[in-house]
């Protein structure tokens, strides 16, 4: 018979986690070049004030004190950070509609072109990097890095709602918001091939002619992963624009995704000078319904119509913007 091994009172791998996770870090930080992170990617913007950028450039509601708590940031120096872009041309702040003692801080187009140039680099040095793991492998990584974040993020939903982005859309995204819009509205409405030739031709269109000044896709991301989608392009009505296409996976449903998405599209279509954004539905989507209603659009008509190899009532709302800024 063989001696049980001596123990201490914890068990041998208690610190392995921490260790471990230290480890990581160390060799991730010089992997990437963090710690120096403007030289890296040619920018003139610290690691910090990058990340203010790309906050405000993918939350298109944004205040100044929830992006001190998104950040971690002392608000101090938040201030400075923010008075410096709004020196530079970067930012904006004024008063917050819904609660004037907040500050409501948003990207001018100069600030916008800077975080899209940020973007821009950050894709090509992580490209690089991703461009070296042998194709086989970059499956596996991927998977790694979604079961780390999955892990750590704990799975709350008050933490998964700070992790869902809006951005633009990626190789593949396009294609992407076709496959689900056909899956999606067939397996909960029975909808046939018609739905997805309708929208196949919408993102068409959008693809091979728009106006990105005017025109704009967003994709919801959530831990990495493409959840939901909306579009706003140009109507045939001088002056008005139409949002298309929104959509929202069911296991994404409930984080308020499709909100963002909507406010997102009411926010570039007001700013950009549309006198008005419009919209066409079905009065089956009521959750999509009760979105645009709150977001201030108004039922101008409706009629019953067969279509998708469905008895539908289509439906036509509008909200004007000439009346809703401030």
């Amino acid at each position: 018979m063989t001696k049980p091994p001596r123990t201490t009172g914890a068990p041998p791998t208690a610190s392995a986690p921490i260790q471990e996770m230290r480890a990581f870090n160390r060799f991730y930080t010089n992997l990437i070049g963090a710690l120096d992170y403007s030289r890296h990617l040619y920018v003139p913007y610290t690691l910090t004030e990058s990340r203010v950028l790309y906050e405000l450039a993918h939350a298109p509601h944004t205040d100044a004190a929830d992006l001190r708590v998104a950040l971690s940031l002392d608000a101090g120096y938040l201030s400075r950070l923010l008075a410096r872009f709004e020196r530079d041309g970067l930012v904006e702040r004024a008063p917050s509609v819904p609660d004037p003692r907040r500050q409501r801080i948003t990207l001018t187009a100069r600030g916008r072109d800077a975080a899209e140039l940020l973007e821009e680099r950050s894709r090509e040095a992580v490209g690089a990097l991703v461009a070296e793991v042998p194709a086989a492998e970059r499956t596996r990584l991927t998977a790694a890095l979604r079961t780390v974040r999955g892990i750590l993020d704990g799975g709350g939903t008050a933490r998964r709602r700070r992790s869902v982005r809006l951005r633009e859309p990626e190789a593949g995204d396009l294609g992407w918001i076709v496959q689900r819009n056909a899956a999606l509205y067939a397996a909960e409405y029975g909808w046939n091939t018609d739905y997805e030739g309708l929208v196949a031709r919408i993102v068409a269109d959008f693809a091979q002619d728009h106006d990105p000044h005017l025109e704009r896709v967003w994709i919801a991301d959530l831990d990495g992963r493409p959840v939901g989608s909306v579009m706003c392009v140009r109507d045939e009505s001088p002056g008005t624009a139409r949002l298309r296409v929104l959509l929202v996976e069911p296991d994404a449903r409930g984080l308020g995704i499709g909100d963002q998405l909507v406010g997102a599209c009411v926010e570039f279509a007001r700013k950009v000078g549309y006198r008005e954004l419009v919209l066409w539905t079905v009065d089956v989507l009521a959750a999509a319904r009760s979105i645009y209603q709150r977001h201030g659009f108004v039922l101008v008509g409706q009629q019953p119509h067969r279509a998708y190899g469905a008895d539908l009532v289509g439906q036509d709302w509008r909200l004007p913007l000439h009346d809703r800024t401030a």
